[in-house]
């Protein structure tokens, strides 16, 4: 048994739950927090579930900022300065990452808020959190406006990543597993991975295999 739900019906849901539901629908998705530090050097920090991989001659990731009609702190930081880190969330720290969602004014540092402490790492202007297993240091490159729902996609360019040792493969695969990445479904609901298998390139005509 399935529950069909048309076009009509999402559209009459409370907006809460519409909300809910829909953001449940993407599947486990990436999540991680974000850090930014103003001009003035106010450091600020953001839980995002929507990192996407754009590409890796050059290393280009992107997120998404949903519409620009509150204080968007870590879009401003960006935009001003250029810099961000993007930190992979573990278990010993996601209810402290989840409690950045909450609207903190701009002179209050999430990090100090939550008790996670900044990290500055070769120069890098933008801080990395200190607990994260996993961070990148990334430069700001393209702003894309989405018309259809006011939107906002950052594409950045990665120029630092720190990978625990025991987590690096000889072909450059990352065991996120191994590192203790957690993943999210939905806007509240966190998860820990099982690993499967990592499988063969695929070609045509050439049947699949496991190679770890």
């Amino acid at each position: 048994m399935q529950t069909h739900f048309s076009h009509a019906n999402i559209m009459e849901m409370e907006q809460r739950q519409r909300a809910v539901f829909i953001n449940s629908l993407g599947g486990f998705k990436s999540v991680c927090l974000i850090g930014t530090k103003s001009k003035s050097n106010q450091t600020n920090l953001a839980i995002f579930n929507s990192l996407v991989h754009i590409g890796a001659n050059p290393p280009l990731i992107g997120f998404v900022v949903r519409p620009d009609s509150a204080e968007r702190h870590t879009l401003h930081n960006i935009i001003e300065t250029g810099y961000y880190t993007i930190n992979h969330l573990n278990e010993h720290i996601y209810t402290q990452a989840h409690q950045t969602a909450a609207r903190y004014p701009q002179n209050v540092s999430e990090f100090r808020a939550t008790g996670l402490q900044e990290q500055y790492q070769d120069g890098f202007h933008a801080p990395y959190v200190f607990a994260s297993h996993i961070k990148l240091g990334v430069v700001f490159k393209e702003k894309i406006d989405f018309s259809i729902n006011s939107t906002i996609f950052i594409i950045g360019e990665i120029q630092d990543i720190y990978v625990p040792n025991n987590c690096l493969g000889s072909d450059g695969f990352v065991d996120l597993e191994t590192a203790g990445t957690i993943t999210c479904s939905g806007l509240d609901s966190y998860h820990k991975t099982q690993h499967l298998h990592r499988l063969s390139y695929a070609k045509p005509d050439t049947a699949i295999k496991i190679i770890s």
